[in-house]
C-alpha cells in the first residue's frame, strides 16, 4: 500500500438493488395522501448515475422484475448515461418497491422488497464478464442485508485478498437498520468494510454500529486494512485516511431540500476524483460538491454544476473553500 494508490482507470461497476419509490404528492403523511409520485431509488444506481455525470464510464448490475416498475427503473438509470445492459430481467420475481412516509419527525421508509428480483442475486454474478473486466466494483452494506445469496455475493467478492483481485472494490457501509432485524449488522458490516480497498462510512452510523465514543480517527483504527477510509461527519466535514495520513475537508454550506441520496452522491464524487488521479483533498471536495447537488433537490439525483464551475471550486485555496456555497 502506497500513498499514491488509486483504482485503475476504466469502467466502474455498481452492484445492488434499485426499487420503484412512491411518495405522497404533495409531501405529507402517507395515510392522508390522495396522490403518490413515482420515482426510482437505489444507492448503487445513484452512485453510477453521478459517476456518469462526472464522465466516468459506469455500469449498474442488478435484476428487475418483468413488470412496468422494472421498465421504469431501467429507463431512468439508462437515461443518466449508465450502462444497464447487464441488468437481468427476472420473469418470476417482482421489482422491489418502497413507500416514503414523511412526518414532522422525519421520513420513514416502508420496504416491499422481500423476494424481489434483486434479492436473488448471488455469487455466480462474479463470473460475468462485466464484473471480471471492471476497474472498480462498488458495493454497499444494503446488499448483504437483502438475502443469504446477496450476502454470499458480497462476501465472496471481498474474500479475495486485495493484492490478488482483478479489480479494486469500494464499499459504502450504508447501514439500514430495518434491514438487519437479527442484530448481525455490526459484525457483518465491519468485516466486509475491513476487506475493501475504499470504504465510506458516516461518523453517526459508525457510532451506532460500533460505539458511541468513536471519532473519525478511531473508525480508521477499527478499519486498518483498507487503502482509503472516508469518514463523513454530516454537514461538517469529511476525512479521508490513507497511507500518507489524514486529509479533512469541511463541507460547503448548502440549503438542504432533501438529504436522501447525498451519501451516494458524495461517494460518486470522491471515487470520480480518485479514478482520475486527483489528490485526496480535491477528491473530498468533489465528493462534497456532488453531495450538494443531491441535497438541493427532492429526488436522489440532482444536476451537477458546469464542469468549469467545478474546476474553479476545486482550485480554491483552503481558506477560500471555507466560504463556498455551491
Amino acid at each position: 500500500m502506497t500513498a499514491s494508490w488509486r483504482p485503475p482507470r476504466g469502467r466502474v461497476v455498481c452492484v445492488g438493488e434499485t426499487m420503484a419509490a412512491l411518495a405522497p404528492d404533495p409531501s405529507g403523511p402517507l395515510a392522508d395522501a390522495d396522490r403518490l409520485s413515482l420515482s426510482v431509488a437505489g444507492a448503487e444506481s445513484n452512485v453510477a448515475m453521478y459517476l456518469a455525470d462526472h464522465g466516468i464510464p459506469a455500469a449498474w448490475v442488478s435484476a428487475l422484475g418483468d413488470d412496468p416498475l422494472g421498465t421504469r427503473v431501467r429507463a431512468a438509470v439508462a437515461a443518466a448515461g449508465v450502462d444497464v445492459t447487464h441488468v437481468r430481467t427476472d420473469p418470476d420475481r417482482p421489482t422491489g418497491l418502497m413507500l416514503k412516509n414523511p412526518s414532522p419527525a422525519g421520513t420513514r421508509v416502508h420496504y416491499y422488497r422481500t423476494g424481489s428480483a434483486a434479492s436473488a442475486l448471488g455469487p455466480g454474478l462474479l463470473e460475468h464478464e462485466v464484473m471480471r473486466t471492471a476497474a472498480l466494483v462498488h458495493f454497499t452494506g444494503i446488499t448483504p442485508a437483502l438475502s443469504a445469496s446477496c450476502r454470499a455475493l458480497v462476501t465472496r467478492a471481498l474474500a479475495v485478498p486485495a493484492a490478488e483481485r482483478p479489480c479494486a472494490i469500494s464499499f459504502d457501509v450504508n447501514h439500514r437498520a430495518p434491514l438487519w432485524p437479527d442484530g448481525t449488522a455490526p459484525d457483518v458490516l465491519r468485516d466486509l468494510a475491513g476487506r475493501a480497498d475504499v470504504v465510506f462510512v458516516g461518523l453517526d452510523e459508525a457510532q451506532d454500529l460500533w460505539g458511541a465514543h468513536l471519532t473519525a480517527a478511531a473508525v480508521r483504527e477499527l478499519l486498518p486494512a483498507p487503502r482509503v477510509v472516508v469518514v463523513k461527519d454530516g454537514s461538517r466535514e469529511a476525512t479521508a485516511f490513507t497511507a500518507s495520513g489524514a486529509a479533512t475537508v469541511p463541507a460547503p454550506r448548502v440549503a438542504v431540500v432533501e438529504p436522501v441520496g447525498a451519501g451516494d452522491a458524495f461517494a460518486a464524487g470522491f471515487l470520480a476524483g480518485l479514478v482520475r488521479g486527483e489528490p485526496v483533498g480535491r477528491s473530498l471536495r468533489l465528493g462534497h460538491l456532488t453531495a450538494a447537488s443531491a441535497l438541493s433537490v427532492t429526488g436522489d439525483h440532482g444536476p451537477l454544476p458546469p464542469r468549469s464551475a467545478i474546476d474553479r471550486l476545486l482550485a480554491l485555496t483552503d481558506e477560500e473553500w471555507k466560504g463556498v456555497r455551491p
